[in-house]
């Protein structure tokens, strides 16, 4: 099994990454069009999709603006067209994501993968090589941690610390992925590097962390919460010095939270499976945009560019490190606001606010009295990964009852809601949970945000307040 890591062009990057970090705007720029250029050339050779999207364009010479925007479904409909690997057949990627125990193996020998549903309910694949991940291993050791930069250089994996991932690790996502990739690259050091399922009950989750005692807890901010009210009610017997969140949005009032429980450092980021590395926090609690390697057009519901200070309706994701399977103007479906005023910490990459996944944490009934939360992202991966359904509306109506909404209908939706309803009732025994009823509606129209994407998971709030 490959390592999947490229030496010489993570020093080069590395050492380009450090440069970039206080270069000026027009060098950030500068960088942009000449990767753009190179992105452009590559994808007009090798990807007959591109050839024929972006048809009379001219690498050297085109305005991304000019260039048409994509979506995952176009693509994905045509994906043995869009990679420019001819070797990469989505049949067969298909089959190797669906076998949990290849996770963290390299595909042909050369190709990381792994998938994604997103809030966009079409399923992707995305494979990177060793250059593009090199890029993505420079960006997180360089950058993610930017208050301890001479520690991340001797150290810029945080390989001294005992790291615990808390997420979705049953499947081919990308954080289980490199997770397991980092302790193939080290392994005198997997001991201290875990990842930890959200899909187990809260109590099973707190006795693992507590046995492994991590320094660093990487999991998003719904899961930090709860961890949060386990510290605060003395059932966490360890202490992190960070806890580093992302894939939702991380309110100030989370946040404060966390580093009052807690006592330490909490370190946001902002990434997608199109880009793992898109954003990075700096110690004025402010996310930039990696742009010399990802360029991102905030636009409105016609495409057009959004003016700073704006919330756009969705944006668009150019990945400049990934010449395998090219991203130009992919609609990426997150809104995000563009800032127009420097960061007071000096760097000119440019200042985001986000707005990631809102869905609502539930409070159920627990089998011995006590109420349980479940994570939202816990219940899209049951219903996501166990019943293959991703357009739904999952909805509490009180602390043991469920309502599952469904656009299908006929068979197909009676099929579907079977699947469900077992999968949930299984992973609520799972939770240690009182007996649920789940209701199902079928026939219904998926409720949408400005940006199309939909909130899944909804509280009922009398039994959350309780």
């Amino acid at each position: 099994m490959t390592t999947m890591f490229d030496p010489l062009h993570f020093s080069a990057v590395s050492m380009d990454v450090l440069t970039c970090a206080r270069g000026t705007a027009q060098a950030i720029a500068a960088r942009q069009q000449s990767r753009l250029v190179s992105l452009l050339g590559a994808a007009m050779r090798g990807s007959r999709f591109y050839r024929e999207h972006l048809h009379g364009t001219k690498p050297d010479s085109a305005a991304l603006p000019d260039l048409p925007p994509v979506s995952r479904q176009a693509l994905m409909d045509r994906f043995d067209d869009w990679v420019t690997d001819p070797r990469l057949k989505l049949g067969e990627l298909r089959a190797f994501t669906a076998d949990a125990q290849r996770i963290g193996q390299a595909y042909l020998g050369k190709y990381l993968v792994w998938e994604s549903s997103g809030t966009s309910h079409q399923p992707g694949i995305f494979v990177q090589n060793a250059q593009t991940m090199a890029v993505y291993d420079a960006l997180e050791a360089l950058r993610r941690n930017a208050p301890r930069p001479l520690q991340r250089w001797f150290d810029p994996l945080a390989l001294a610390e005992r790291i615990a991932y808390v997420g979705a690790i049953s499947g081919h996502f990308a954080s289980a992925v490199s997770m397991q990739r980092l302790r193939e690259l080290h392994p005198w050091l997997a001991p201290s590097m875990r990842s930890f399922s959200i899909l187990q009950s809260t109590r099973l989750l707190v006795n693992e962390l507590n046995a492994f005692a991590p320094t660093v807890i990487a999991t998003y901010p719904t899961v930090a919460a709860v961890l949060a009210d386990e510290a605060a009610r003395g059932a966490l017997h360890f202490a992190p010095s960070e806890v580093w969140t992302g894939g939702e949005t991380l309110s100030p009032a989370v946040r404060r939270r966390l580093e009052l429980t807690f006592g330490c450092a909490v370190r946001n980021s902002y990434g997608a499976s199109e880009f793992m590395s898109i954003a990075w926090e700096c110690e004025q609690q402010r996310l930039h945009v990696n742009a010399d390697w990802v360029i991102l057009e905030p636009v409105d519901a016609h495409g057009r560019p959004m003016a700073a200070d704006e919330w756009s309706y969705s944006t668009l994701l150019t990945n400049l490190a990934n010449h395998v399977q090219p991203l130009i103007r992919y609609d990426l479906g997150d809104q995000v606001q563009l800032r127009h005023e420097p960061c007071e910490c000096g760097s000119a990459l440019p200042v985001i606010e986000v707005l990631g996944r809102r869905d609502d944490a539930m409070v159920m009934a627990g089998r011995h009295g006590q109420p349980v939360t479940l994570l939202p992202l816990a219940l899209t991966t049951v219903l996501e990964d166990d019943a293959g359904v991703f357009d739904f509306h999952l909805c509490q109506r009180d602390d043991r009852t469920l309502v599952l909404r469904l656009a299908l209908q006929g068979a197909e939706g009676k099929a579907a809601v079977a699947r469900c309803r077992a999968a949930l009732k299984k992973f609520a025994d799972t939770q240690e949970l009182q007996p649920i009823r789940v209701l199902s509606e079928l026939g219904q129209a998926m409720p949408r945000g400005r940006s199309g994407k939909g909130k899944r998971i909804v509280a009922c709030r009398a039994a959350t307040a309780r």
